[in-house]
């Protein structure tokens, strides 16, 4: 007697050894053995969710004319972008012939593939039942026996497994790309495929330690790794390139994986890079063999620096941030300051020591690449002693073309310190500061400055009048 709840619970496939790989890698086809090993792979990832994967192996190839699979690839390859190529006789070796396939084996397509085939079904209560299919449609399953009689199974039974003789050809247990080659020589050989895949990108993360007298900072560099290509990459030699890449945006090609919130941690031993200029870019290249596994975020130490010269900066710009004072770290990015290595776009996390030696978070900011020798200003926030007051006192029409404005600037510090703060004003068409009552600077064609020192509870007012055409 059936029983009732009807729950698929898996698909076992027998005899089947004529189709699987010796081992992962490894393929056969119809035509002969073409077995491949890998030999190493070298990962070049980009900033923009993008890498190009060269996987070196040992394969099998036959001679004359035959097919050779490659499995292991990632489910978010561009299959335009794949390149083949035989090492070790690439003169005698051509490709006819190339394809991605991912038509992925699962047991709704398993069923399809099995239309008017012999099947057997299982049940709970040790019923077996062989036939043919004749049909499938979310679990409801149609099959006649030896005897002609139909059985229809329409989910008032409870289904152990559904039981096939071997897997359908076209189906593939991985992505897999297949070639139609051509070879003089044949035999095993050292080849190399190339290929170009999204859903794994890199950034740079950086921790800042700042000193007792904010004269001085310890800074970190973290590359953080982010897998989600659908493929493992072991041992690989690691490339990152840092810079603008430009790429033509088209239809994506292939099974995309969605991004999950998965966060693996994987904290390698402290590895430096080596940094080098390519083409108009910098490449930072991994100085040991790392393992990247799908669905993992991994961080690798770019470098660390420590005791590098810095200087606390206070800035208003009463234009664009009201009565907030920023408060700022520069330093230089210099090997006179223990640096001089050209730092990626990525986050600054900084820090500060309490008095009882804790590290406790003081802000973060954004930089952009950073070309070694040149200035970093590092926004850690707003200082809650400074304020900054300005208003408009004047406006004068000279002429159709020529007006004056008056502005008053009143800073105060209610810190038991003095400190320097820079003003920034800013200016439109052609001006000149035509009275002040502290020196001026013209940063340039937009931006007028001052720096003022402002003692312990102290108000300093600046007032200057700006004459623009």
């Amino acid at each position: 007697m059936m029983k009732t709840g009807f729950r698929l619970l898996s698909v076992t496939i027998l005899a089947v050894a004529w189709f699987m790989p010796p081992n992962p890698g490894m393929a056969q086809e119809a035509g002969g053995p073409v077995p491949s090993i890998t030999e190493g792979i070298q990962l070049t990832v980009y900033n923009n969710n993008l890498a190009v994967v060269k996987d070196r192996r040992k394969m099998t190839l036959p001679q004359g004319e035959g097919t050779v699979t490659f499995t292991d690839v990632a489910t978010q390859i561009d299959p335009t972008s794949v390149h083949f190529e035989s090492l070790s006789d690439p003169a005698g070796t051509s490709i006819l012939e190339q394809n991605y396939e991912y038509d992925l084996v699962g047991p709704t397509k398993l069923l399809d593939k099995y239309i008017d085939a012999k099947i057997q079904v299982v049940t709970e209560d040790g019923g077996v039942f062989a036939g043919t299919l004749l049909s499938q449609n979310e679990g409801k399953i149609v099959l006649r026996d030896d005897s002609g009689m139909i059985k229809v199974f329409t989910g008032n039974e409870t289904v152990v497994r559904i039981e096939l003789l071997s897997l359908p050809d076209g189906l593939l247990t991985r992505p897999t790309l297949l070639w139609k080659t051509q070879s003089t020589q044949g035999g095993s050989q050292i080849c190399q495929v190339t290929y170009m895949t999204g859903g794994i990108g890199w950034k740079a993360d950086y921790v800042m330690v700042v000193n007792d007298k904010d004269s001085e900072v310890g800074l970190q560099g973290w590359v953080t790794l982010d897998n989600q290509s659908g493929a493992a990459y072991k041992q690989a030699r690691l490339k990152l390139i840092a810079g603008d890449v430009n790429r033509v945006q088209e239809e994506s090609y292939g099974q995309a994986i969605p991004k999950r919130a998965v966060m693996a941690a994987a904290m390698d031993a402290p590895a430096p890079f080596e940094e080098k200029t390519f083409f108009e870019y910098h490449m930072y290249t991994l100085q040991r063999p790392t393992t990247i596994r799908q669905a993992q975020t991994k961080q690798v130490q770019l470098f660390s620096a420590t005791n590098v010269p810095a200087k606390k900066v206070f800035v208003y710009n009463g234009a664009q941030n009201g009565k907030k004072v920023e408060v700022k770290m520069e330093f230089k990015n210099s090997k006179e300051n223990n640096m001089g290595m050209p730092l990626p776009k990525g986050k600054i996390r900084a820090f500060k020591a309490d008095s009882d030696g804790s590290l406790e978070f003081v802000g973060e900011d954004q930089i952009d690449h950073t070309p070694k020798n040149e200035e970093l200003r590092v926004l850690l926030g707003n200082a809650f002693d400074i304020t900054g007051e300005r208003n408009q006192m004047e406006h004068r029409q000279i002429t159709q073309v020529v007006s004056e404005d008056t502005w008053e600037i009143k800073l105060r510090n209610h810190k038991t310190e003095p400190v320097t703060i820079k003003v920034v004003e800013p200016q439109w068409g052609d001006w000149k500061v035509i009275r002040s009552n502290f020196p001026e600077k013209k940063k340039d064609a937009k931006t007028l400055e001052f720096e003022i020192q402002v003692a312990p509870d102290e108000e300093k007012i600046l007032n200057y009048t700006v004459q623009t055409r």
